[in-house]
């Protein structure tokens, strides 16, 4: 699964918008599409923001592995 697919899966999954996540990552609704489209590349400060408020871990969000693991909240 390549990242923009697992970005659109997350989402969708936790009933969120493509405007509600972009505004999350100061970008418009249409801004937030491309990157769920493969149309841009997403920035590793978007990808640090996202992961953070899904609590996810990047490897997942990026499709690196298909084990969702929460992140380590500890430091």
């Amino acid at each position: 699964m390549n990242y923009w697919d697992r970005l659109r899966h997350v989402r969708e999954e936790r009933n969120l918008t493509q405007e509600e996540v972009g505004n999350l990552i100061n970008k418009s609704q249409q801004g937030y599409n491309h990157i769920e489209t493969g149309r841009i590349k997403m920035g590793i400060d978007d990808l640090a923001t996202l992961c953070k408020f899904y609590n996810i871990s990047a490897d997942y969000l990026i499709g690196l592995t298909d084990k969702e693991k929460k992140l380590d909240n500890e430091s």
